[in-house]
């Protein structure tokens, strides 16, 4: 993978959490590349496993781990593991997350609502809340457990995943918009209480991508877009969907602690311009 900037990582111990996932896998490999020691964490313990085969085949160093983000336990297994085979962490990031189908209307408007469909009034609560502590507190116990490593140290970056949602909420998804607009929050609360310690905490904010999460939102069953694709592109300046690939420009800048280093509290929009478009 040709990397966006050269940016040297030579000795960082890099935690990724959800790396098993489109965006943080691309990250992984970005980090490695760079000469990171990367630690890549996801509840699918295959994917993770199989990114660190080819990383490692490759001449990169790379060790995948099964981690629940939402059990501290298991966590901190993970966390005395990644002390052992790599060395303290570095750089975190929080990259697990997601919705829920139990979270999610059918429909954008409640007086558009279908007779059999799932409204506003028939979201179920331990759909919303398991949006709620995937996105959240997926992002707040691994901190609590990595982040230990760079108070210690007195130096650190950690890099979190918000979403254009965060900004401006989407139709049919309310449990993740209103999770995603948490993190933002919650990114500015970190640099604030890490501020004094060395540690620097920002977050990116992606627009729309294509993923097995979002696919069928976008795309009929033929593979033609769907009408909310059409809404999309159409309120996006440069008409397109974001690439994963184009998050990494980002994301190595803002862990780098030379080119980046009074940058905190951040959170950086990657929309192909959707949150400047008033729609005229």
């Amino acid at each position: 993978m040709q990397l966006p900037i050269n940016i040297d990582y030579s000795g960082k111990v890099v935690v990724i959490t959800g790396a098993g996932g489109l965006i943080c896998g691309a990250m992984a490999r970005a980090f490695a590349q760079s000469g990171a020691k990367v630690a890549a964490l996801d509840l699918n313990e295959d994917a993770v496993k199989k990114l660190a085969d080819e990383l490692k085949s490759e001449g990169f160093i790379c060790e995948g781990y099964r981690a629940n983000v939402l059990d501290p336990d298991t966590l901190e297994q993970v966390h005395q593991a990644v002390l052992s085979d790599l060395g303290p962490c570095d750089i975190l990031v929080n990259g697990a997350g997601g919705n829920n189908p139990r979270a999610t209307t059918d429909n954008e408007y409640q007086h558009e609502a279908k007779e059999g469909g799932k409204t506003f009034f028939d979201l179920q609560a331990d759909g919303v809340d398991f949006v709620f502590k995937l996105n959240f507190q997926g992002t707040l116990l691994p901190t609590q457990t990595f982040a230990r490593d760079m108070a210690e140290n007195k130096a650190g970056c950690i890099l979190n995943i918000s979403s254009m949602n965060a900004y401006t909420p989407l139709t049919k998804i309310p449990a993740y918009s209103a999770a995603k607009a948490g993190i933002s929050n919650f990114t500015q609360w970190l640099a604030t209480h890490f501020a004094g310690t060395g540690i620097r905490c920002n977050a990116i904010a992606p627009g729309f991508l294509v993923s097995a999460q979002n696919y069928k939102l976008l795309f009929n069953e033929d593979g033609s877009p769907t009408e909310r694709s059409a809404k999309i592109l159409n309120g996006t300046p440069m008409g397109r969907f974001v690439d994963a690939s184009e998050l990494l420009g980002a994301t190595l800048f803002l862990c780098d602690n030379r080119a980046a280093s009074a940058i905190t509290g951040v959170v950086l929009p990657i929309d192909c311009g959707f949150a400047a478009y008033s729609g005229v």
